[in-house]
């Protein structure tokens, strides 16, 4: 309400100054028809002024901060592979039936176009398939998370993730899968009931955690070939991973 009456009494001001200086001119000049032609000419003006301002400039400023918010975001993303998603993407891989499949779908090469990056997305996005909790290193799985877990309360602290739904998910599935793991003094003996849902987690948190990096690794491509090179012949996706360069 105090909005609204501070925006009627600046209004007011202004309108009133605005007749002031009118009744000023006439006063001086003595000229009606000089006044109306500039009245009028700035109020023929006035839409494509508005046009020009609140639209066309406003948007160029938004487009670009949205870029330079997107080029922040995925430093932040960058980093969260770097640090965790990588090992985590790895861990999760080995505990597939379809592991073998799951790779040639997803094996990222130097030579990828869009196309493949798009079908490779497209199979992510659908998979459906339900890891095995029991042949699974799960203390292993929870030490990495909990030895992590300040770097990715470290993450939460970014406003920026406010603007990226599909990292605040992941974050969101890899913390509740820590919490689960954690949650139990041990991870042996597990019931049958526990271990399924366990699994549920997993795969909802491999699900996310593929769909994001795809998407990452598309952008590294297109705007950071030297990074992507690197990821390239490291991740987890190909037979036999390592960071040397082999010469063609």
């Amino acid at each position: 309400m105090k909005y609204y009456r501070t925006f009627i009494v600046l209004a007011s001001m202004f309108m009133a100054i605005s007749g002031l200086l009118y009744l000023a001119h006439y006063y001086i000049f003595r000229d009606v028809h000089h006044i109306f032609i500039y009245l009028l000419g700035d109020l023929a003006f006035l839409p494509l002024e508005v046009f020009l301002v609140v639209i066309v400039i406003e948007r160029i400023l938004a487009h670009r901060e949205k870029q330079a918010m997107v080029s922040k975001l995925n430093m932040v993303v960058g980093a969260f592979f770097s640090e965790v998603g990588a090992p985590l993407l790895q861990s999760l891989l080995s505990c597939f039936d379809r592991k073998s499949e799951i790779q040639r779908q997803l094996a990222v090469a130097p030579n990828w176009t869009q196309a493949d990056f798009k079908k490779a997305i497209v199979y992510a996005s659908g998979l459906d398939c339900v890891p095995r909790c029991l042949t699974t290193d799960l203390e292993g799985l929870r030490t990495l998370l909990i030895q992590k877990r300040s770097f990715l309360l470290a993450l939460l602290e970014n406003p920026n993730l406010l603007e990226h739904e599909r990292f605040t998910d992941l974050l969101w599935a890899t913390f509740h899968l820590a919490e689960e793991l954690e949650a139990r003094p041990s991870l042996a003996n597990l019931p049958h009931s526990d271990v399924e849902h366990i699994a549920g987690d997993m795969r909802r948190l491999f699900g996310h955690l593929v769909s994001e990096w795809l998407l990452y690794v598309q952008h590294l491509k297109s705007d950071y070939p030297y990074l992507f090179s690197l990821v390239a012949r490291v991740h987890p996706f190909q037979e036999h991973p390592s960071p040397i360069v082999v010469s063609s």
